[in-house]
Formats: C-alpha cells, sequence, structure tokens
C-alpha cells in the first residue's frame, strides 16, 4: 500500500477561546508537534472565563509532564498550594465529615485488594475507620505534605497530591509557554465563519476587525457559547439537571488568615454547597447552587457569611446547566473544556475533563480528510469519562440523611442511573468495586465516598477468607500503626511549599 501523502496532513490549526480549556490545547499541541502545525488562537480580553477550576486532581501531572513544565516555576507563577483530597463537610448528615484522599489505602499485600482486607477486619471486630489507613488523610488533617516516594516499600510511595492554583494566572503562564513555542495569538471577537459547501467543513473564521484565520482543524474553546460545535455544527446539548440540579455559583475570594490546609474543603449548604480553596495569596470560595431552591441575593448572603478572612471582591455570578454533548468532534471541529459539556467541580474535575479531551485528540488526531472513525472513536470516549464522573457526583448527592431541605429530600428520592445502582449494589452486596479500565475515578476515590457517604459493604471478596482473621488484623492495624507514626514526620504544608519554590 502506498504511504499517504504528506498533503494530507493537517497544517493549521485554529483554537477558538483563550482561558484555561484555549492555552492548555494550544500548548500541548505546540509542545506535541512543534512547528509542524501552526496554531492561532483567537481570544478576546473582553470576554471573561469561567475560572472556577481552581482545584485539581493527580491527573494534572500528566498534563504538566507533557509539556514540560517546571514544577518550582509553576508553584510560583500561578501562587498554587498542594493538594492532598477533598473534605466533606455536612454531606453525608449534617454535623459529619470525611475526607477523599489521593492516593491509596493501606499498602500493597499479598493476596486480595487492600479494601477488602479491611472490610474483614472489620467484620471479625477490628474497630478502624478508613481514615486511619491513608496517610494522605492523617497528614492533611495535620497541615502536612510531602510528595510521593518511589520506593514501593515505603508509606510515602501510597501519596498522591495535586494542586490549586489560581485559574487566570494558570492560563497566563501556559500562554506565555504557548506563545515561545510558536502559537500566534490573534486578539478579537468572532464575526462569521466561513463553511466548504461540498464538506460542511470550516474552512476560516473572521474576527470583527476583519480578519480572517484560515484552518484545517478547528479547536473549541468558547466554552458555555460552545459558538462552533453548537453554534456552527449543531451538536446536541444532553441535559444531566435532573440529576445534577445545581445550575448556578456565587464566588468571592477572601484574605488569608491561617496555614494553608493542603486540601480543598467542599461543605453541604441548603441548596447547594460552598467550596474552599487556599492558594498562597488569598483562598477561594464559592457557593454553588440550584436556583429553583434559592435565590442570588440569598446565595451571596450566605457565601458571605462564611468566609473565613475579609472578602477581596465583589460576589460573581455563574449560570451553568449540567450535561455534554455526546459528539464533541463533528466534522474538522472538536470541542475540549467547557464547550463539549459541564460537570460542577464538586470533584474538581474541570481541568481533568479538559486534559481528557487533549490526550484523546492527540491518540486520535486526524489528517485533513477528517476520518469519521477517528471522531466517532473521541465521542464514546469522552461520553464515557463524562458518564463515569456524572455517576461519581450524583453518588454525594443522593446517599445522605437528616436534611429536610427541598433539593436534598429531592435528591434522595431521585431515579438515579441504572450504571450508578448497579455499582452501589455490587459494594453493599459484596464490598467490590466494579470499575472499567478507562474511569477516571479509581477505587480509593469510590472507596472514600461510597464509606463516607454511609455505605457498609455486606461481605468481601472471597479470596480474603484464605487470610486468618488474627493475622488479618494484625496486619491492617499494623499499617495503621505505621501511618499514625509517619504523619507527624511530615514538613508542614507551607513549610514543603516554600522549600520547593525557593529552590
Amino acid at each position: 500500500m502506498a504511504e499517504k501523502q504528506s498533503g494530507g496532513r493537517v497544517e493549521r490549526v485554529v483554537i477558538l477561546g483563550g482561558g484555561t480549556a484555549g492555552w492548555m490545547t494550544a500548548t500541548a499541541l505546540a509542545r506535541t508537534y512543534g512547528r509542524r502545525l501552526a496554531i492561532t488562537l483567537l481570544e478576546s480580553e473582553e470576554i471573561g472565563t469561567v475560572g472556577v477550576g481552581e482545584a485539581t486532581i493527580p491527573t494534572i501531572h500528566w498534563f504538566n509532564d507533557l509539556i514540560g513544565l517546571d514544577e518550582a516555576g509553576f508553584l510560583r507563577a500561578t501562587q498554587a498550594t498542594f493538594k492532598l483530597g477533598i473534605e466533606f463537610v455536612d454531606w453525608a448528615r449534617p454535623g459529619h465529615r470525611y475526607f477523599h484522599p489521593f492516593g491509596r489505602y493501606g499498602a500493597a499485600l499479598p493476596g486480595v485488594d487492600f479494601h477488602h482486607r479491611w472490610i474483614k477486619a472489620r467484620r471479625d471486630g477490628l474497630d478502624l475507620p478508613l481514615a486511619a489507613l491513608s496517610l494522605a488523610t492523617q497528614a492533611a488533617g495535620q497541615g502536612r505534605f510531602a510528595r510521593p516516594q518511589g520506593d514501593a516499600r515505603s508509606i510515602l510511595s501510597t501519596l498522591g497530591y495535586a494542586y490549586h492554583f489560581d485559574a487566570a494566572l494558570y492560563a497566563a503562564h501556559l500562554r506565555s509557554i504557548a506563545e515561545g513555542a510558536g502559537v500566534r495569538r490573534v486578539e478579537g471577537r468572532l464575526a462569521t465563519v466561513e463553511r466548504d459547501s461540498a464538506t460542511g467543513f470550516i474552512s476560516a473564521l473572521t474576527t470583527q476587525r476583519g480578519e480572517r484565520l484560515a484552518g484545517d482543524l478547528f479547536i473549541d474553546c468558547s466554552g458555555f457559547r460552545a459558538l462552533l460545535i453548537g453554534g456552527e455544527m449543531a451538536s446536541p446539548f444532553e441535559d444531566w439537571s435532573h440529576w445534577l440540579p445545581c445550575d448556578r455559583a456565587v464566588a468571592v475570594p477572601c484574605a488569608r488568615v491561617a496555614a494553608t490546609t493542603p486540601f480543598t474543603r467542599s461543605t453541604a449548604r441548603a441548596a447547594g454547597w460552598q467550596w474552599r480553596i487556599p492558594l498562597q495569596h488569598r483562598t477561594g470560595n464559592g457557593y454553588v447552587y440550584a436556583s429553583r431552591y434559592v435565590g442570588d441575593d440569598e446565595a451571596a448572603a450566605t457565601l458571605l457569611a462564611n468566609l473565613d478572612g475579609e472578602a477581596l471582591a465583589e460576589p460573581r455570578f455563574l449560570r451553568f446547566t449540567a450535561g455534554l454533548r455526546r459528539r464533541p468532534w463533528v466534522g474538522n471541529v472538536v470541542a475540549i473544556g467547557l464547550s463539549s459539556g459541564f460537570l460542577e467541580p464538586l470533584e474538581s474535575t474541570s481541568i481533568h475533563l479538559i486534559q481528557s479531551g487533549i490526550a484523546k485528540l492527540l491518540t486520535l488526531f486526524p489528517d485533513r480528510d477528517m476520518d469519521a472513525g477517528l471522531a466517532t472513536r473521541f465521542n464514546r470516549l469522552l461520553a464515557a469519562d463524562m458518564d463515569g464522573v456524572r455517576d461519581f457526583l450524583i453518588l454525594h448527592y443522593h446517599a445522605t440523611q437528616g436534611r429536610d431541605d427541598p433539593l436534598w429530600r429531592a435528591c434522595r428520592t431521585m431515579e438515579l442511573p441504572a450504571s450508578l445502582v448497579e455499582r452501589e449494589a455490587h459494594y453493599v452486596r459484596a464490598g467490590r468495586l466494579m470499575l472499567d479500565p478507562e474511569e477516571l475515578f479509581r477505587e480509593a476515590s469510590w472507596l472514600a465516598v461510597l464509606d463516607g457517604q454511609g455505605f457498609v459493604a455486606g461481605d468481601h471478596h472471597p479470596l480474603a477468607d484464605t487470610i486468618d482473621a488474627a493475622t488479618n488484623i494484625a496486619q491492617v492495624r499494623g499499617i495503621a500503626e505505621v501511618i499514625a507514626r509517619a504523619a507527624p514526620t511530615l514538613p508542614l504544608h507551607d513549610v514543603a511549599l516554600e522549600a520547593i519554590t525557593s529552590g
């Protein structure tokens, strides 16, 4: 078979929209393809960005490694702090809190997955909470931080971490990297879109100033407006608000008043939940709420009454609808970020879903003919990613007790996706965490939230019964003791951050 001619390759990529999604996409393409791709990004300083994605999950390391980001420089440029997980306050019931840690529970032991060891030990009489078996949880509670240790024999190898950062500063940092790698930024707003009459593909964008941006592949990073994927390519939006009814957020930064807590905090409120994200220079706060149950003024008042320090700006309101486009790639248009769908930042997945789209685009990068099979594969994989995150978020909302607010009553009684019903049933029946290989949230995450929200495993894997009960209890307790000794030896978060950023 003759080799495909290079004339069929994509040579010009046009990205509509900047912000986190646009500049992450531009930087990734520039770092991966070098100068072989001519990359143009159109954005307007007149158009604001959503910017709620200040907290991340450990998958951010894949992206930062891909673009060769220097961690110390990144921490300085974005006013970032380290994140060991998320604390959930008043979710399972008022007065209750639990922690979703990054990394692993327990330690690698022969035989069966560790959580089955813990379930068996609990059934055999060991009174030991799951939190005692997570070094990340114990370190976070003491305000301490350390990077994971590569040696699998060290309890430090069970740690995982991500970051909190200023999303606007992150986008600016990426812009400087991208432009240094040859990305051309055009200031302006979109005026018209040219389409090829034969293929239906987009051929060029024209700005309000009359500048024409021709391309082979167009990336829609225009946020909720979805100007290309929705407006031009008519990809429909699937509304998930019947499962995730929060449709607004109000955000306010406040002054720092204490040492950094190396975790995000999510506190349940009457009509939604409040986030707290500590940065080096300020603390980010927001109230995600369902507008059918509370008005904007009351939501803002609730947020302002629950800040750590002095508010540094006026409340800023955002509107959104949870859901996705099952076809984020149509023709020669690929939607990345909010234009492809939105899930509230309860588990800090906004930036992950951007990089998930980028990773899939790099893997399935097309030629100019835009092989429809590549688009089909991309669409299927991204939808599966979104479906899995959706179920994980719904789990938090419906498994609650002790709240009589209309939102929480509705969430407790709503009809759940069959995929979530099945997953919960497997855990309650036999302690099994039934995950597909490509799912974002792995066993430790599902275990943390299932246990935290009050699910109790009725049994464990039969393989755990090959271990003597007393031996198993001793081993599980021994790991908890190692963790209890290790956590206080780790440096305080701010000491660790200073050591890394000043080095």
